[in-house]
Parts: structure tokens; C-alpha cells; sequence
């Protein structure tokens, strides 16, 4: 579209100085960042989900609603999805997640599962990792913290989701849930993003299990299997037992929500599709890479 010309005509029929004025459009967003990777050995936390900032529905944490975005028509607009964090770094500690952004809107990496010495600042992220003494921070508006058992205990606290902490525990028999992902509707249906990891449990088969929202489930120091995140939900992974593949975050995505008159371009180097016109809106979902996004 033209660049709107703003101005009037003065009595003595003199115009003023004409301003242009850029035509924009207001962008509803979902961006959810890659889910951390889970602790490694017998006293491992599961971690924490990718942080949620959301203009519809609900948003990670406990504010208000994220404000849709007043966009320029014509000018490119960057967007990256953060990947899942990855096998366990520093020891037993779990990898973060990766950033996930949309233009000014950044959503952190979910925090990496600790084992049984204190978190580190790898623990904390958009939702924080889970431990045995000292757990990762979640960031406002984003996510929760993760949960911990207490110094006498081998299990690691579950990891913490978009709407609710991981959970915290003692004994080796209790199995630490990840925290619940929150839901929205920007897709067209409700869909649930950003769970926590479970953690690993020392005595008993099965750890916890993980948030909804694509939160994987905690292993076992008999030798019970983790999963990982799920993909485009920014779901923690379970924390591994003694045995088995070690589990990793699964990855974000953002969703853009615009008037179904424009039509987007999705620049190289980004993944994504545009669903056809619904209710008035277009939304387009990018699963994967980084790159530019504009609208006409």
C-alpha cells in the first residue's frame, strides 16, 4: 500500500508541509524459546521450558497479556527459533535452551537440569532447570523456576513450565513432575507450549513426568529411560538415569497472527508456512532457523 499523505490546505490557500505517515499492521505473536537439556547422572533435575511471550490466550509467567505489535508495511523484521538445549555440559549439568525472537520480543532458553551440587546460571532461563539443592530462576512474564529436593535426597526436582514451578520433594522414592505449559489459541485452536522436564527418581521405577506442554518425562536410577522435549513446544527435557540417551530440549517456534489483507514473505533461512485465511486472520507458524520477515 502508499504511504498515507497527511496534512490540510491554510485559508490563504498555501499548503502546509505534507508528512507521509507509513502504513502499518498490528502483528499478534507467540514466541516460545528452545527448552533446556536435562542433568546426566543419578541425582539429575529435569529443566526447565523455554520461556512464552504471548499476545493471545495467556502468556508464560504471571503478568498480563504481551501487546500485539504495530508494524510497518514493507520493512523486514527479524525472527529467529531457538533450538533445544543440548547434552549436558559442565559435569552432569544440562545444556539451555536457545533465544527465540520476534522483532523487539525475545523469549530466553529454558534452563539446563542440574545434578545434586548447587545451579549454576546455566539452570536459569525463560523457566529454570530443576536440582537436588539449588534450582534455576524463571524470568517474569516468561516462566517459573524449577523444583528441589532436599540435601538429603538423590532425586532431582522437576523442571519449571510456563504456568507453574517444578515440582520439589523429598525422599529417593518421590518422582518430581515439570511444571504445565500454558495454553493459547493464536493457531486458531488451543495448544499447550513450554512444560517443564521431569526428574530423575532414585528409587522406583519411572521419573517425573513432564509438564504439559511438551515437557519429557524423567528417567530412573534402575536404568528407566528419559524422553526429550517435544519439537516447536519449547518443552523441557526429562532428566536422564543412570542409563540411556540423553535426553534434550525440544525446540521452540514462534506464530505470527495478522489481518488476512496483508501477505507475508518468509526471508531465507527461516522454516515456515501460512495457513489460509480464517476469522479474519492469517497466521503464519516458523518452526525452525533465522532470517527476516515483511509484510505487504
Amino acid at each position: 500500500m502508499a504511504a498515507r499523505l497527511m496534512g490540510y490546505v491554510s485559508a490563504s490557500n498555501t499548503p502546509t508541509v505534507v508528512v507521509p505517515t507509513p502504513d502499518t499492521l498490528a502483528v499478534d505473536y507467540l514466541v516460545v524459546a528452545g527448552g533446556g537439556g536435562a542433568a546426566s547422572n543419578t541425582y539429575g533435575g529435569g529443566a526447565g521450558a523455554g520461556g512464552m511471550r504471548c499476545t493471545v490466550t495467556a502468556t508464560g509467567g504471571q503478568r498480563s497479556l504481551e501487546s500485539a505489535l504495530s508494524l510497518v508495511i514493507g520493512t523486514n523484521y527479524t525472527v529467529q527459533v531457538g533450538a533445544g538445549g543440548g547434552t549436558a555440559v559442565s559435569g552432569a549439568r544440562g545444556a539451555a535452551g536457545s533465544d527465540s525472537v520476534f522483532s523487539t520480543i525475545t523469549s530466553f532458553g529454558g534452563g539446563g537440569g542440574t545434578d545434586y551440587e548447587s545451579a549454576d546460571t546455566n539452570a536459569n532461563g525463560g523457566s529454570g532447570g530443576g536440582s537436588s539443592l539449588a534450582s534455576g530462576g524463571g524470568t517474569v512474564n516468561q516462566g517459573f523456576r524449577g523444583g528441589i529436593t532436599d540435601v538429603s535426597t538423590v532425586n532431582g526436582g522437576g523442571g519449571g513450565g510456563a504456568s507453574a514451578v517444578g515440582a520439589s520433594g523429598g525422599g529417593n522414592t518421590v518422582a518430581c513432575n515439570g511444571g504445565a505449559g500454558r495454553a493459547t489459541s493464536i493457531s486458531g485452536s488451543s495448544v499447550t507450549y513450554a512444560g517443564g522436564g521431569g526428574g530423575m527418581r532414585y528409587t522406583g521405577a519411572g521419573g517425573g513426568t513432564g509438564g504439559a506442554g511438551g515437557g519429557g518425562n524423567g528417567g530412573d536410577h534402575s536404568g528407566g529411560s528419559s524422553t526429550s522435549g517435544t519439537a516447536n513446544t519449547g518443552g523441557g527435557a526429562g532428566a536422564r538415569g543412570s542409563t540411556g540417551a540423553q535426553s534434550t530440549g525440544g525446540s521452540g517456534v514462534v506464530i505470527l497472527r495478522y489481518a488476512d489483507t496483508y501477505t507475508i514473505t518468509i526471508g531465507a533461512g527461516l522454516t515456515g508456512s501460512t495457513s489460509a485465511a480464517s476469522g479474519g486472520y492469517k497466521r503464519t507458524t516458523l518452526t525452525a532457523g533465522s532470517g527476516n520477515v515483511s509484510w505487504t
